[in-house]
């Protein structure tokens, strides 16, 4: 299997793949959204969105990459991780493309303020005042649907994380951090949804156990790899027909 003979490969642009989707995902948030977005003033907002639609348009065209670098990623981490357990790696592959999914069409809400900056729906159709409103629920329907999103890659990360501390051929450490990644995100997205002033008071340092996990696993796969004689084992293993009871 190709795969198999150029696993180190494969790891090394997959590390690549999942640096550039944090690198992204910081590019998007961090210094998009954040330079644009305005708290408590959806005026504001909507003006700089409007004055800004190169650079909206940059955060929107980044987040697309991230959902399509996922695609190999999913396929990636589904290979690397069945040797230990078929059935959950398979289970964090589900989660992980529903999670991709949900964050994909979420991009929906994002095209929503440009929208409303054009001439044929902007200010000359509609009120400032509405015009600011409308932009504003686009931006707080994307952040909702962001966390639904994570919910999903919260399991996932939990899973991997388990798979990786029992794995052998990556060190324990990285899963449990990819572990605290996954919690991470699953305390955001439920404070979000359910506690909206815990959430304001957690963000953004709830996230950075999965900055921290996330970054540590995808550097180690760029620098160190796995124990290939381990992985191969653990495959040999997994290949081999159960035997019938006596």
């Amino acid at each position: 299997m190709h795969f198999e003979t150029h696993l180190r490969r494969y790891l090394f642009a997959g590390g690549i793949a999942y640096l550039a989707n944090i690198l992204l995902g910081l590019f998007g948030e961090a210094f998009v959204r954040s330079t644009l977005i305005v708290a408590g003033d959806a005026m504001a907002t909507a003006s700089n969105i409007a004055q800004s639609p190169g650079l909206w348009r940059a955060g929107i065209a980044g987040d697309l990459v991230m959902q399509l670098l996922d695609i190999p990623l999913i396929v990636l981490f589904y290979l690397l991780l069945r040797p230990i357990s078929q059935p959950l790696a398979l289970c964090a592959t589900i989660l992980n493309i529903v999670q991709t999914a949900v964050l994909a069409a979420n991009k929906l809400t994002l095209l929503a303020p440009l929208l409303l900056a054009a001439d044929y729906l902007g200010p000359a159709a509609v009120s400032p005042q509405l015009h600011a409103a409308l932009t504003q629920f686009a931006v707080n329907l994307h952040g909702h649907g962001f966390a639904i999103g994570l919910i999903f890659f919260g399991f996932t990360c939990l899973i991997r994380g388990y798979l990786i501390v029992r794995s052998g051929f990556l060190p324990a450490t990285l899963g449990i951090l990819l572990l605290a990644a996954g919690v991470s995100y699953l305390i955001n997205s439920a404070a979000l949804l359910f506690a909206p002033a815990l959430a304001g008071m957690l963000f953004p340092w709830v996230l950075l156990p999965s900055l921290i996990g996330e970054l540590a696993l995808s550097l180690w796969l760029i620098c160190r790899g796995i124990k290939l004689d381990v992985w191969q084992a653990r495959l040999r293993a997994m290949q081999q027909p159960a035997s019938l009871p006596a």
